[in-house]
C-alpha cells in the first residue's frame, strides 16, 4: 500500500515537473537572450529548476568513465558486463590495449544507492588496475520467477564472481558488504578454493556494530526484527517488472538518510537557488552532481536486507563467532593466504571507529606481516572512498597495500592503443 501510494504521488507531480521543464526551455530560447541577464529571468529560471528538480524521478546514473590516463596517454575505456546474475551484473571496465595490472573487484553496497556511488573509486584505480564492479539491480526491476535473494545468496554471488576472475583477485568490500566479503572469503578459504581473494580490503564496514555505536546502528539496533517486517518492506506494485517482490524501498530509506541531517539539504538547495540566480555555475554544478547521485535510489530485496539486519545489526553473529553459512558455522580461521586491509574515518558517523578493524580479530589466523590498519584522518564516511583526501592519501594507501602483496610489479605491455 505505502508503495503503491509513493508511486501514484510520484506521478501525479509529473505534470508540474513537465511544466517547468517546459518553461524552463521556452525562456532559455536564443531570443529570450536579451532578457535572460536581469535578477527577474534569472530568478524565474531558478524557480523553475528548483521545482523540476524536486518532482524529477531520479534514475540510475551513468558512471560515464569513457577516458582515462596511462602513461601520459589518453586510453578509451569501455563498460562491459562479463557475468551476469539475476540481482547483480559483473562489470568490467575494459581498458583499451593489454596491461600486466592487479585484478580488484570493487564490492558496491547493496544498501540504496547504486554502484556509481563508487564512480570515484573506480576513476581512480583504473590507471594502474584492472577494475570490476558488483552493478546491483534494483530489485523492482528483478521478475519474480528468478527467485529471491538472500544474504547467502550475497555471499554466493561473491564466491561466484571470484571464481569468474580467478587467482590473485584482490577484493574491495566499500561499508555494507564487508561482512558477507569477509564470510564469502572464509568459505573459500575452507573449501581450499584456488580462487580466494589475494587480499581482502574492507572499508568502512559494520563488522562489529557493538564497537562505538552510531546513530544509524541505533536505528537498526534498537527495534525488534518484526517491527522491520511489518514497517519498511514493501511489494512492487504492477507497474514494474519485479510487480510482486518484496522489497525494502529505497525512497524509505532515502528519507531516513535525508532526515538525519534534514537542515542541511535544506540549506544546500537554498544555496543552489541563490548560486542559480547569480550564475555561479560551477557551484549550481556541483549541487546538481551530488544530488542526481544522492537521490538516484533503488529498492533491496526484503530477504536480503531482514537477514542484514538480524545478523549485522541484531545477533552481532559474525564477531560472535556464530556466523552460518547454508546452515553451517563458518571457519574465518580457515584464512591464512589472503591479506587484509581495514580502512576507517575518523570521523565517519555511519560506521564508528573500530567497527571495521574488528575484522583483524575475526580473521586471526592471517600473518602479522599480512595485515594493516588505516584511519584517514579529518574524513567522514563517504571521505574514505570518494573525494580529494581519498584520491591523495586513502587510494594511494590501498594501491601500496595490493602492490605489497602481487608477486610481480605491475607493467604496461606495449599495443597500438585505440
Amino acid at each position: 500500500m505505502l508503495y503503491q501510494l509513493h508511486h501514484t504521488l510520484n506521478q501525479s507531480v509529473q505534470p508540474l515537473h513537465l511544466w517547468a521543464q517546459a518553461w524552463k526551455k521556452q525562456l532559455k530560447l536564443p531570443w529570450m537572450l536579451p532578457f535572460r541577464y536581469n535578477s527577474v529571468t534569472r530568478t524565474i529560471l531558478a524557480t523553475l529548476e528548483l521545482i523540476e528538480r524536486c518532482t524529477d524521478n531520479y534514475d540510475k546514473p551513468e558512471f560515464g568513465l569513457q577516458y582515462t590516463q596511462i602513461d601520459g596517454e589518453e586510453i578509451r575505456v569501455r563498460e562491459e558486463v562479463v557475468h551476469s546474475l539475476p540481482f547483480c551484473d559483473l562489470l568490467h571496465f575494459r581498458r583499451s590495449g593489454h596491461y600486466n595490472h592487479p585484478k580488484v573487484l570493487l564490492v558496491a553496497p547493496m544498501s540504496g544507492h547504486f554502484s556509481t556511488l563508487l564512480r570515484g573509486t573506480v576513476e581512480h584505480f583504473i590507471p594502474d588496475h584492472e577494475v570490476y564492479i558488483t552493478d546491483w539491480q534494483n530489485a523492482r526491476d528483478v521478475p519474480t520467477r528468478e527467485g529471491g535473494f538472500s544474504f547467502d545468496d550475497y555471499v554466493r554471488y561473491l564466491m561466484e564472481f571470484l571464481d569468474h576472475l580467478g587467482p590473485d583477485t584482490h577484493m574491495i568490500a566499500v561499508c555494507q558488504p564487508s561482512v558477507p566479503a569477509i564470510v564469502a572469503t572464509s568459505v573459500m578459504a575452507e573449501r581450499n578454493s584456488p580462487n580466494q581473494p589475494k587480499s581482502l580490503i574492507l572499508m568502512g564496514g559494520p563488522i562489529d556494530t557493538r564497537v562505538n555505536p552510531t546513530e544509524v546502528n541505533d536505528y537498526a539496533s534498537g527495534k525488534d526484527l518484526e517491527w522491520f517486517q511489518k514497517n519498511v518492506i514493501s511489494t512492487v506494485p504492477g507497474d514494474f517488472p519485479g510487480a510482486g517482490q518484496k522489497v525494502y524501498p529505497g525512497f524509505i530509506q532515502l528519507s531516513g538518510f535525508m532526515s538525519m541531517n534534514m537542515d542541511s539539504h535544506i540549506n544546500k538547495h537554498f544555496k543552489f537557488f541563490g548560486d542559480l540566480i547569480k550564475g555561479d555555475g560551477d557551484s549550481a554544478e556541483a549541487h546538481r552532481d551530488f544530488y542526481n547521485e544522492y537521490l538516484a535510489v533503488m529498492d533491496l530485496p526484503a530477504e536480503f536486507y531482514l537477514d542484514t539486519i538480524r545478523k549485522v545489526f541484531l545477533e552481532h553473529r559474525l564477531p560472535k563467532g556464530e556466523m552460518l553459512f547454508e546452515d553451517k558455522l563458518i571457519d574465518t580461521k580457515a584464512v591464512k593466504q589472503t591479506a587484509l586491509l581495514t580502512v576507517e574515518g575518523e570521523n565517519d558517523d555511519i560506521t564508528g571507529k573500530g567497527q571495521t578493524k574488528a575484522a583483524h580479530n575475526i580473521l586471526s589466523n592471517i600473518p602479522a606481516s599480512m595485515k594493516e590498519h588505516y584511519e584517514q584522518p579529518n574524513v567522514g564516511h563517504y571521505g574514505i572512498f570518494n573525494g580529494r583526501r581519498f584520491r591523495e592519501e586513502v587510494g594511494p594507501k590501498i594501491k601500496a597495500f595490493i602492490q605489497a602483496q602481487s608477486q610481480e610489479k605491475p607493467t604496461t605491455l606495449p599495443e597500438n592503443k585505440a
